[in-house]
């Protein structure tokens, strides 16, 4: 005999009966329903106070039933264990849909299978046995972004730098390899920090620490990372630690660009990746207590990360190419 699911006006009819002190099996004959199915109904869906609500309890039931023919994602044990061990490494669910193809051209998985295999793990924020929570290696960077005050040096001093309206439109096109943007990451626990640059066309990024944010400290790290690599222009922003520019057009031979105060949209590519590094190293982190080796782990991790822009290549990927086509 097929089960039939309990209707609203039962389970009222069940609140009604408890009201009356009447006893499970009395209300199950009413019902004609069994004992246990009774039983299991109540005990569902008492409440903390040990009352029965037949309206909640019916809206329980219509969500279970509409979950019920949910099926488990990802049934490849090979997709399972990429996704699991790429989610490791800090890709998001889209990058690992786009380079699992990129790499495995017969297998194809939507970054939406991979967002329902994460969550059909977990019920009720609860989950379930047996199951490794895969959500804490999503990142969830959507918190809304407070209006930044100026620099208390911004106010005070002027530089007499390229605008970046000065600059070349063909850098604004990412066509070329060799514009950077250049960025520092601060402390508020000491004066030790991370000078950052991110090549616009690859998305390269080079990491380093710097014991202090002095334009002198700035511009002798500046110049010792791109200093192997191409470089044609870099683009900052008009914090103090820039204003040994002259110093590095000299030594680079390039042309240095300062972008508007407080667009700080005119360097999206750095301020993106500032965002992701802040993933590895939260706010308010002490700078001084991070070794290089840890600096250079995460600058590899993110050039090696694939990116959709690039059609689901790596920034390092890209950045090898582009050299080899200029040799």
């Amino acid at each position: 005999m097929q089960y039939k699911h309990l209707s609203i006006w039962e389970r009222e009819k069940i609140q009604e009966l408890l009201w009356q002190k009447r006893p499970i099996q009395s209300i199950a004959l009413v019902l004609k329903r069994s004992v246990s199915s009774i039983a299991r109904e109540i005990k569902r869906n008492i409440s903390l106070h040990y009352q029965y609500t037949p309206r909640l309890a019916n809206e329980r039931a219509l969500k279970k039933r509409k979950c019920r023919g949910r099926k488990l994602r990802l049934k490849s044990y090979f997709i399972r264990r990429y996704v699991i061990d790429h989610l490791k490494m800090g890709y998001s669910p889209e990058q690992i849909a786009g380079r699992l193809s990129f790499e495995y051209p017969k297998y194809k998985i939507s970054h939406e299978a991979i967002y329902q295999y994460i969550y059909y793990r977990v019920h009720s924020d609860y989950v379930k046995i047996g199951y490794h929570d895969l959500r804490v290696y999503l990142k969830r960077r959507h918190k809304r972004r407070e209006k930044k005050g100026m620099r208390k040096y911004q106010r005070l001093l002027k530089h007499n730098g390229f605008s970046i309206d000065e600059r070349p439109k063909e850098v604004e096109k990412r066509k070329t390899i060799g514009h950077w943007e250049g960025d520092s990451m601060v402390s508020k626990k000491s004066k030790v920090g991370l000078n950052t640059l991110v090549e616009r066309k690859t998305g390269l990024v080079l990491i380093s620490k710097i014991q202090d944010s002095t334009s002198n400290e700035t511009a002798n790290t500046v110049i010792s990372r791109l200093k192997d690599f191409p470089c044609k222009t870099l683009t900052t922003d008009n914090g103090k630690e820039n204003f040994a520019y002259e110093k590095i057009q000299e030594e680079l031979q390039i042309s240095h660009y300062f972008a508007h105060p407080y667009h700080s949209w005119e360097r999206g590519t750095n301020e993106n990746i500032n965002g992701l590094i802040r993933w590895y190293f939260p706010k308010g982190i002490d700078f001084a207590t991070i070794s290089n080796e840890a600096i250079s782990h995460v600058e590899y991790i993110l050039n090696t990360r694939p990116r959709k822009r690039l059609g689901w290549k790596t920034p390092l990927e890209v950045f090898n190419e582009s050299v080899a086509l200029q040799c």
